[in-house]
């Protein structure tokens, strides 16, 4: 469904800037933003894929991956097509990059009370806006999301993070959590394999921190590119000068879409980062892509109790009956 877009200011000669994302693209008539979903009509911005959802799932939440976010429960999980990053490396480019590659806009049109109403009926704890990068699709997600709200769901963005702080205003009465891809430490990785910057995903990691959202991290270790000891203590220290409760995803990468000739990630890459994380004084540095690891565990951050154990995207034993270890009283971050 077509509708005008929110955050945009009109230029001379019916040209737009969007503020919705941190790219801030000026577009000319007739043509579209990087995102490939906003387009300018006569100086008019409008979204292409207001409530055209290209899926819809239940999904556990630890596939998310949020670890500390209601365990064991079930996200509604939706996108549409679009994102305003170009990831070599995407394990969604069928559909975040239709758009763009195919000049497609596919999807089954679902008005917000319908959708709501399913997720209710699910039995699931929180709206999911994922698969692809739920910015660019910000006025379906709000038209969601205010709605859930009243009905008691949980609304989670899984997000590049690279939203300008316009979106992260008008979003901040309605999401509870977000994980955010932190994809490398380095500018330079960036433009070259995701046609982005960095600083824009750190300016926004700060707000979301700022602003009370709950906050987990994903980094996905690529040989070669983002794995060497010296990045991964870079973005260790960062998260750690966030804040030491925030867990740490750090996700095997296996060759899909522009980089199958890549191997997959070692897994003693993936036993070192998690040291380099523990070393920065972060209390929770997951694996994740590596079901049956012990880095899927969460423990006490106190006394190092087993408090949940997990295989892939199960939780095999939960010893909390509410956010405090039972060994220790120690109270665990997140939403419980």
């Amino acid at each position: 469904m077509i509708r005008e877009a929110m955050l945009y200011e009109k230029l001379p000669e019916d040209r737009v800037r969007c503020f919705v994302c941190a790219h801030r693209c000026k577009i000319n008539p007739g043509r579209r933003g990087l995102c490939g979903v906003r387009e300018n009509k006569e100086g008019v911005l409008y979204t292409l894929v207001f409530g055209t959802l290209i899926a819809e799932n239940i999904d556990p939440i630890e596939k998310k991956p949020f670890f500390h976010v209601y365990p064991a429960s079930r996200s509604y999980s939706v996108a549409t097509v679009g994102c305003n990053f170009r990831c070599e490396f995407c394990q969604n480019a069928d559909i975040s990059q239709m758009p763009s590659t195919m000049i497609m806009i596919e999807g089954q049109e679902v008005d917000p009370e319908t959708l709501v109403r399913r997720a209710q009926d699910s039995g699931c704890r929180t709206v999911a806006y994922t698969y692809t990068e739920p910015t660019v699709y910000l006025e379906t997600a709000l038209a969601i999301a205010g709605i859930a709200a009243k009905e008691g769901l949980k609304n989670v963005f899984v997000t590049n993070g690279y939203m300008s702080t316009e979106t992260l205003d008008v979003l901040n009465p309605y999401l509870a959590a977000a994980n955010v891809d932190l994809k490398s430490f380095r500018d330079e990785f960036y433009m070259r394999y995701c046609k982005a910057r960095l600083q824009p995903v750190l300016d926004g990691l700060q707000k979301m921190k700022d602003m009370g959202i709950w906050m987990e991290i994903t980094t996905l270790l690529i040989p070669g590119l983002n794995d060497s000891d010296e990045e991964l203590a870079d973005i260790a220290g960062f998260i750690s000068g966030l804040g030491k409760e925030i867990p740490w995803h750090i996700s095997r990468f296996h060759p899909q879409y522009k980089m199958l000739g890549r191997p997959a990630t070692p897994l003693d890459t993936l036993q070192r980062a998690r040291a380099i994380g523990r070393e920065a004084g972060l209390s929770h540095v997951y694996s994740g892509n590596v079901p049956g690891d012990e880095g899927e565990n969460t423990y006490c951050p106190h006394c190092s109790s087993l408090l949940i154990e997990r295989y892939g995207f199960r939780i095999i034993k939960n010893n909390l009956s509410g956010p405090a270890c039972p060994s220790c009283g120690r109270k665990l971050a997140g939403l419980f």
